[in-house]
């Protein structure tokens, strides 16, 4: 979104995989990658301004893996334009990359469709044609050898599918991160989305001292990202 992390920078590539969204009406938003390199710093009971990414994000090491698991929620869409995903990924925050895997809901048609995805920014996402109901309980994780060589793996464990796709790419393995973003700035009212085990490089996320962001758009934030603890977190929908 080329504003503080995704990607409406992305018009026009690559014809996506078609599964639940049919012609999806987003195709050329492409999730991932985070060229905001000026957060502002706010107050009050918000976290640092994420644009359109809330959740924590690592930075300061060579990250290998990344990992979490999430439920996927029943959403209320506000408007057409409405598009979001949870996510982990690595790259994206500060870098002109990002090697990532989630789930997307869009409300192109009126109605939330869900959709699982994988991305190696800067090519477009792929979307999977598993089926993705409200409720879902995921997991999904990001590795790479450090040679350039990665692995995107996404598990539904309710509907029990699971999805393994490896890409090559020169990442700079700067960031790793779990997500929510809206490649529109525009998200569907989700209630509250609860990531759990969330690990980095093996470890607890906590570990590694994230940053914790929150979701903007013209209107004021759109969520908050509550603490991080023992690789556990919520983020809730907080339209100000």
């Amino acid at each position: 979104m080329r504003i503080p992390a995704l990607a409406m920078a992305a018009l026009g590539g690559a014809a996506l995989v078609t599964g639940l969204i049919s012609t999806p009406a987003h195709a050329s938003l492409a999730f991932g990658i985070d060229s905001h390199h000026h957060h502002r710093n706010v107050g009050g009971t918000f976290n640092q301004n994420g644009g359109n990414w809330s959740g924590y994000v690592a930075t300061g090491n060579s990250f290998t893996s990344v990992s979490a698991s999430w439920t996927e929620p029943s959403v209320t869409c506000n408007s057409s334009n409405d598009l979001y995903a949870p996510w982990v990924g690595i790259d994206g925050y500060g870098s002109d990359s990002v090697e990532q895997t989630g789930v997307a809901t869009d409300c192109s048609s009126g109605s939330p469709a869900f959709q699982a995805w994988y991305e190696m920014y800067p090519q477009s996402p792929v979307y999977y044609n598993d089926p993705v109901s409200a409720g879902d309980s995921f997991t999904a994780s990001v590795t790479t050898d450090g040679n350039g060589n990665y692995t995107m793996t996404i598990t539904d464990n309710s509907q029990g599918w699971t999805e393994t796709t490896p890409g090559s790419f020169q990442g700079q393995n700067a960031s790793a991160e779990a997500i929510l973003e809206s490649p529109s700035a525009a998200y569907p009212n989700f209630g509250e989305v609860d990531f759990s085990n969330f690990t980095i490089n093996g470890q607890p996320a906590d570990s590694f001292g994230p940053t914790a962001l929150d979701a903007s758009n013209n209107n004021g934030f759109e969520d908050h990202t509550g603490a991080l603890s023992g690789g556990s977190f919520a983020v809730t929908y907080s339209q100000e």
